[in-house]
């Protein structure tokens, strides 16, 4: 009897407690915890970029998101998607109620990115319930399916490829591994149209990679089969679906699965060292950041170690490091090590975890880091030539048979929006001379937009006004349309790029006689094209049966052209004495533009300041610096815009009341950026929306730089070094690679880019990104499909982190 006292005591009753203990609560960030594993419902926002609907993350992957009713077996973009109504979560009764309809009307057929719906309508609700170690999704609908939609009408769960690549999987009695390249056989529906890959299996319950207990994932279906189906079959960017079939005739319960994540007990993640991917100069401010999970509370000294020739290791600093404090869904400790000045190789210890090598030494900014950007990224770019690279051939020349004067009334699937006039004398349908020159491709598409263009030609214009960069490793024939990569012609390149940008933005403006919106494929066979551009259409003018030329869209929006008149003004600037014709036309223009007699509110104001004040920079015309002056009221309203645009010429304008009454009106301007470098241990504000936060930060490290040239005793260097840290590896998450793609130990090498379906990457490029999986997941996957994390772009996206670089190296040679 003692004996069964004895084991009650001493294994039943603890079991007991910790069966008790254990399974998925409903936190204060409202998603499900169990352990490592989280399971999130509704909180994110953007499912037709894999990112919404219910989500599981299991020790640190995002294994499976977007579950859902969807109307297609493996829908991809611009395919319908709900629209989210209302979402409860009751923490009492640990359930999440998200109340949804077909069709989103916002969307349907009009909008930025319009999605055409079927006839279909219905409300539903997805319950999202915790039972013990496993989560309960129920759908119940407002009405029966229509017997026409009972095939395609099903509760769809999307598995990240990535993690599952030589994994396997149980359905039901048969079993699998996941492929790494989509195959066939394909599946029909009964009109006989291919719809998706035949599914690889079906049954009642499917368990996800069983042989790792990181990521074994078991779903089962109550109602319907689950289908397990790989959705790269129909579209390149597609992630495995698990898919059951709303139950015909149901309206509760018409979907309920059970899902079933292992959870290992006590699991933490592992401490991850954030530090710059090249390294720091000598008397650079250096800390790194120790990003721990929230339930490890063993703490240890950072230790900072040099590596030698022979590749042992000294520590030449340890200290208790800073507690920064919680920021998502990690703590933080901040080890400064700045005093170490000697230059060598090194790397910082955390327990028995150690960063990646870097530099300390005075030439870290000087080769391999912002001269990617001009040697690869913006010649591979460019539109309307052929970009050699000795032995490989970038692509080939394309899109010379640009372009057609797009339809009116027409909302084009990537938001451009024709009106019912084309504004110009061509007709709908007329080929537009002079737009096949100039100009880059813009990020993974090959459209062009003309703030892409002319907001790139304007970041290079302040760099070679900032640095003075004369770096010549590229040839550049405007006449035989080759770009020659490494092989220099004695012509600064930066002088060479901004030519090409302006080319196509004049171009534009002289043939039609106002600017372009943008330049863009026709269908959308065309615009998901991966691979070289000169295949996207046949390059012959004036054919009369089916063209495939791109088209161009038109617009009325003066906030937009007086920006552009702004950039082509700067332009001028830097291109007089290289090409004296073209630096005229620019200014042509953009007076042209800036004159225009029309009345302007809003943001347009803000656009017509910036535009006069680099007209008065480039001509010295006294009604463009009057104009800047007499807004005096309105630039202190807007002084979080305009100051950087303004306080660095706030000399040049000559008018000490004005310049007073500015550097008044920043002061608080300085204390909000503070406030906001605060809000992270970065020192530089994350809030990324969709996209990841690195274009926005790069962006905001360029306007510190003007804003410190301008007022050094009020506006700290300190941000701009954070935010180019932030991009080299200093950023959330387990991912601590270089956004900037080729630079650093570590960076980016599997990219959103015109190269993607290579799963490779153009060096110089930078990626938008460590994206946010709400409410506080940071991800940053190296896969080459998620546009809102390793998407390049122009017009700013790459040029920015040059600027930034440039920037911190001439700040520190003072």
């Amino acid at each position: 009897m003692k004996k069964l006292i004895l084991l009650i005591i001493t294994v039943i009753l603890p079991l007991a407690l910790y069966s008790q203990q254990k399974g998925f609560k409903l936190n204060d960030q409202e998603y499900f915890e169990n352990g490592g594993v989280n399971v999130m419902a509704f909180q994110d926002i953007y499912p037709e970029g894999h990112q919404g609907g219910v989500v599981v993350i299991m020790h640190g992957m995002r294994i499976a998101t977007n579950g859902d009713l969807r109307l297609d077996e493996t829908p991809g973009q611009w395919q319908p998607i709900p629209k989210q109504k209302k979402r409860i979560a009751d923490k009492a009764d640990n359930v999440i109620t998200a109340y949804l309809t077909y069709p989103d009307s916002a969307i349907n057929g009009k909008g930025y990115n319009p999605v055409f719906y079927p006839d279909l309508y219905f409300n539903y609700t997805v319950t999202t319930r915790a039972l013990g170690a496993s989560i309960v999704v129920t759908v119940d609908l407002d009405r029966p399916i229509p017997e026409e939609f009972a095939e395609k009408v099903g509760f769809n769960m999307e598995l990240f490829p990535g993690e599952l690549f030589g994994k396997t999987w149980i359905l039901g009695n048969k079993s699998g591994i996941f492929p790494r390249q989509a195959n066939g056989p394909g599946m029909y529906d009964k009109n006989g149209k291919l719809v998706s890959a035949q599914p690889m299996a079906a049954g009642k319950q499917l368990t996800v990679a069983p042989e790792d207990q990181m990521m074994r994932l078991t779903i089962s279906s109550s109602g319907s089969d689950l289908q397990l189906i790989d959705g790269r079959y129909m579209h390149n960017n597609g992630w495995f679906v698990v898919r059951s079939l709303v139950t015909p005739g149901v309206t509760k319960k018409a979907i309920e699965w059970t899902i079933t994540p292992n959870s290992i007990s006590n699991w933490t993640s592992d401490p991850v060292i954030h530090v710059s991917q090249i390294g720091y100069r000598s008397l650079q401010q250096k800390y790194a950041l120790i990003e721990l999970d929230k339930n490890d509370s063993k703490r240890s000294d950072p230790e900072l170690v040099r590596i030698s020739p022979d590749g042992e290791s000294e520590v030449v600093k340890s200290a208790k490091p800073d507690q920064w404090g919680r920021f998502l869904r990690y703590d933080y400790l901040k080890f400064d090590f700045t005093s170490v000045e000697k230059e060598g190789l090194y790397k910082i210890r955390y327990g028995n975890f150690e960063s990646q090598p870097f530099r300390i030494a005075e030439d870290v900014y000087k080769r391999n880091v912002w001269q990617p950007t001009l040697e690869y990224f913006l010649p591979v770019q460019m539109c309307h030539m052929r970009v050699n690279e000795k032995y490989r051939v970038w692509h080939g020349l394309c899109h010379m048979d640009d372009a057609l004067m797009a339809p009116t009334d027409r909302n084009h699937f990537d938001g451009y929006l024709q009106g019912p006039s084309t504004l110009t004398k061509f007709k709908s349908g007329e080929h537009v001379p002079g737009l096949n020159i100039g100009g880059w491709h813009d990020a993974g598409d090959y459209d062009l937009r003309v703030e892409s263009q002319s907001g790139e030609v304007y970041i290079l214009a302040q760099i070679y006004e900032a640095f003075g960069i004369r770096y010549d490793e590229t040839s550049v024939d405007q006449n035989t349309h080759i770009v020659e990569i490494h092989q220099p012609d004695g012509k600064p390149d930066i002088l060479q790029q901004i030519e090409h940008g302006a080319l196509s933005v004049v171009g534009g403006y002289r043939n039609m006689g106002r600017l372009y919106r943008g330049i863009i494929s026709p269908t959308l066979r065309q615009y998901v094209m991966l691979g070289d551009g000169a295949n996207q259409t046949d390059g012959l003018v004036g054919k009369p049966e089916q063209p495939d030329d791109r088209w161009v869209f038109t617009e009325e929006n003066p906030s937009r052209e007086l920006t552009t008149a702004a950039h082509l003004a700067a332009a001028s600037r830097v291109l007089k004495g290289f090409n004296d014709t073209l630096s005229i036309q620019c200014l042509e223009v953009a007076e042209s533009i800036y004159n225009l007699d029309r009345t302007i509110s809003g943001r347009s104001i803000s656009s017509k300041i910036h535009a006069a004040m680099e007209l008065y920079l480039t001509t010295g015309k006294t009604v463009y610096r009057d104009y800047v002056v007499n807004n005096e009221l309105y630039i202190i309203k807007e002084i979080r815009s305009l100051a950087w645009l303004i306080g660095p010429y706030l000399t040049q304008l000559g008018n000490e009341g004005f310049t007073r009454s500015i550097r008044e009106a920043v002061k608080p301007l300085s204390s909000e950026i503070i406030k906001q470098g605060a809000e992270t241990p970065f020192g530089v504000p994350y809030r990324p929306y969709i996209w990841g936060a690195g274009w926005n930060i790069q962006s905001f490290g360029v306007r510190q730089y003007f804003l410190h040239k301008a007022f050094p005793d009020i506006f700290p260097a300190d941000y701009i070094f954070n935010a180019l840290n932030f991009i080299l590896g200093v950023h959330p998450g387990v991912n601590t690679a270089s956004f900037a793609s080729g630079v650093g130990v570590k960076s980016t090498t599997i990219a959103y880019g015109v190269n993607r379906a290579d799963w490779s990457y153009i060096p110089g490029g930078v990626s938008s990104g460590t994206a946010l999986i709400r409410p506080d997941f940071p991800e940053l996957l190296d896969w080459p499909y998620l546009w809102q994390q390793q998407e390049y772009v122009m017009g700013g996206g790459a040029t920015n982190f040059m600027f930034l670089v440039l920037a911190a190296d001439q700040l520190l040679e003072k």
